[in-house]
């Protein structure tokens, strides 16, 4: 009975978060209805909110330089080499690290991830880092992709693979990170090999073709209670077959020299390659989602400057203080650098 109330409670607000980027099968009932998804509900959310950044990017494609919009607009990424001017970048790289301050750790399966938040306090230490964020024209290949003029997060991302653990790494399946546009950069700032897992893509993924609706539909009916968690929960996982049903190719290794910036949609399929060795990988990594209905493409107020660099700082501490409700998956780490071990493995 009291089940039961507070879901008559709690109608109106789930039926408002229908308008937003909320995403899980598994955790809302509107959204994991399989009546409502015969109807089409899910289909509908996303073709509206695909509908919504292509009108966005038209509005912001003016700002974007015609061969990395070009390029995005074909695969769903652009893969920059020589991003940071050759002469610079030696010393952005050495600064970044020999760079100390507090960090953070996750573990998923046999890697460790590592990310320091590019915080006032390391835009003071590292100038360059702070030159290279505020180029507009990465800033405008930023906001095209996000759809939004919206400030990423920044980090300084280390990935630490085959460094034990009994299972796989989740984030090596091909997956969507949601039913709609999201942004995400890297700045390698050592060259990645093959053999080293390097990020994958399946061009032109980003598209949300007939095809790419058609197999939204359906996997909006499977049970996600009998699915795997992650897709349950919105990041769907995708086979082969799903991709050749799609129409698309295999997902690509992206082997790229140092100093290349890639920046691409994941609301296309992605995932990380399959190390096939022990070793690292650090980069300046950078993320932008905002709810998929707005209108508008700014409004931002988190993107004010004093406000966007701090934020970091602020979700963690956020998620530390309700960690009993909301979880924490990013742990202390201590003082780092990042080109340190993990902190696991330092006793």
């Amino acid at each position: 009975m009291a089940a039961r109330l507070a879901r008559i409670l709690l109608a109106p607000l789930h039926v408002l978060q229908l308008a937003t980027s909320a995403k899980s099968f598994l955790d809302h009932p509107l959204i994991g209805s399989a009546r409502l998804n015969r109807m089409g509900l899910h289909r509908a959310r996303v073709r509206l909110a695909d509908r919504l950044c292509r009108w966005r990017r038209r509005r912001l494609a003016r700002h974007v330089r015609a061969d990395w919009r070009k390029a995005f607009d074909c695969d769903g990424f652009v893969a920059i080499e020589n991003a940071v001017d050759p002469r610079d970048f030696p010393a952005l790289r050495q600064a970044l690290l020999s760079y100390e301050g507090p960090a953070r750790e996750m573990r998923q399966g046999d890697a460790v991830t590592r990310r320091m938040a590019i915080d006032p306090a390391m835009l003071d230490a590292v100038p360059q880092l702070r030159t290279f964020l505020a180029r507009r024209d990465i800033r405008g290949l930023f906001h095209y992709v996000a759809s939004y003029r919206t400030e990423p997060l920044h980090y300084i991302q280390t990935i630490v693979s085959q460094c034990g653990g009994n299972d796989p790494d989740p984030q090596e399946t091909v997956h969507a990170d949601s039913f709609h546009a999201s942004m995400k950069a890297w700045l390698f700032l050592n060259p990645v090999r093959a053999e080293d897992g390097p990020f994958t893509y399946v061009r032109g993924s980003h598209l949300y073709t007939a095809r790419r609706l058609d197999w939204e539909y359906r996997r909006s009916l499977s049970d996600p209670a009998a699915i795997d968690r992650l897709s349950a929960r919105g990041s769907p996982r995708v086979s082969d077959d799903d991709l050749a049903a799609m129409g698309l190719g295999p997902a690509e290794g992206l082997a790229v020299p140092a100093n290349t910036l890639v920046v691409a949609d994941t609301g296309g399929f992605h995932a990380r390659g399959a190390a096939a060795q022990a070793g690292e990988r650090v980069e300046i990594w950078s993320y932008a989602r905002r709810n998929p209905f707005l209108p508008w493409l700014g409004g931002d107020m988190l993107s004010l400057p004093g406000i966007a660099e701090r934020r970091v700082s602020w979700l963690w501490a956020f998620r530390d203080r309700f960690a009993h409700r909301i979880g924490q998956p990013w742990q202390p780490a201590g003082v780092r650098r990042p080109v340190d071990g993990p902190a696991e493995d330092q006793g």
